[in-house]
């Protein structure tokens, strides 16, 4: 597969730093023998306006102000440059990935595809690389996925992410776009693995935010992670994945970045959720959205999730945080 032109489906901050990164990694490797001359990267806008107002202002005052856009990156709304991607990396909400699969099915070009989206379906209780399986059948697909604030990956701080698929020459391929002098990439083959990871941190980050919002202290939230890695790891371990992608970085490593750092959604709606009864703002993190299909798809292959249970009975309104501490508080002695 070759290196030439990237295509970042989707405006927001985080496709906005990864596209920012794939830049930098293209200057990074631009010495190596086996790489094609001129790499580019096309940054692909919902909002035509706002795909204007990037291109000639050469910042993302939405979602990353204040940090400028390199010069060599194209700003689009116009689908059209798919027609010519060497890689299409997604970068959208999960619950766009179904309309992004279909759309990139009905293109003539059959670009690989990575995304960068954490949850399940909501409905399905899918995973993303079953979706892509059904929607885009014979297609190179992956993962992209790490501990990774989107404003510190734009400003070129360090940061670890990985990059997964069943198909090597892809694992290659992302490796090489996005590994650079800050970002460093790692490959592996556990999709599954990284997956589940992803979305179930999400849970668990939520049920952190909580904690921490009704004051039960630091000895809570540490046990709440601990038993948060326990129910992530069972559960991704029943499905196929490998035990050691949940002790790696799009397991345990995205966990602790998600429960604990400031500028998390899962965290936020939990700590918000726990002090007002409600997200201010009236967003729905990604973690409450696939807390139940998570619970669903868990009880379905015979695996306790009490935590996961519990967020999502809280976001449907069913239990409060205080009564969910309690309830879990309560459960029976049990060997580790």
């Amino acid at each position: 597969m070759a290196m030439n032109h990237l295509v970042v489906v989707g405006a927001g901050s985080w496709g906005t730093a990864l596209a920012m990164a794939a830049l930098r990694s293209a200057a990074f490797f631009s010495s190596s023998a086996d790489q094609p001359p001129a790499p580019h990267v096309t940054l692909l806008a919902r909002d035509a306006a706002q795909a204007a107002a990037m291109q000639a202002q050469r910042e993302n005052a939405r979602y990353l102000s204040g940090i400028a856009l390199p010069a060599a990156l194209n700003v689009s709304a116009d689908i059209a440059v798919l027609q010519d991607a060497s890689l299409v990396l997604l970068v959208t909400p999960f619950a766009g990935l179904r309309e992004w699969f279909e759309r990139l099915g009905s293109l003539g070009h059959a670009a690989p595809v990575l995304w960068a989206a954490k949850g399940m379906d909501a409905q399905s209780g899918e995973m993303a690389h079953e979706l892509a399986a059904r929607l885009l059948p014979g297609r190179a697909c992956g993962v992209v996925s790490g501990p990774s604030f989107a404003s510190e990956v734009a400003r070129g701080l360090p940061c670890a992410l990985t990059v997964a698929s069943s198909s090597e020459a892809l694992q290659q391929l992302g490796s090489q776009w996005l590994h650079g002098s800050t970002l460093r990439v790692y490959r592996s083959a556990d999709v599954i693995g990284v997956e589940v990871g992803g979305a179930v941190k999400n849970v668990i980050a939520i049920a952190t935010g909580m904690c921490d919002g009704l004051n039960l202290g630091l000895n809570a939230r540490a046990a709440l992670i601990t038993r948060g890695l326990a129910e992530m790891s069972r559960f991704a371990v029943a499905l196929g994945a490998k035990p050691e992608t949940l002790a790696g970085l799009t397991g345990l490593g995205d966990l602790i970045l998600t429960a604990t750092g400031d500028l998390s959604r899962n965290r936020r709606y939990g700590l918000e959720f726990a002090r007002d009864g409600h997200a201010h703002g009236g967003f729905l993190a990604e973690g409450a959205r696939c807390a139940r299909a998570v619970q669903h798809r868990a009880a379905a292959i015979g695996i306790e999730m009490p935590i996961t249970a519990c967020v999502a009975d809280i976001v449907e309104g069913r239990l409060s945080p205080p009564a969910a501490a309690q309830q879990l508080l309560a459960r029976a002695a049990r060997a580790e």
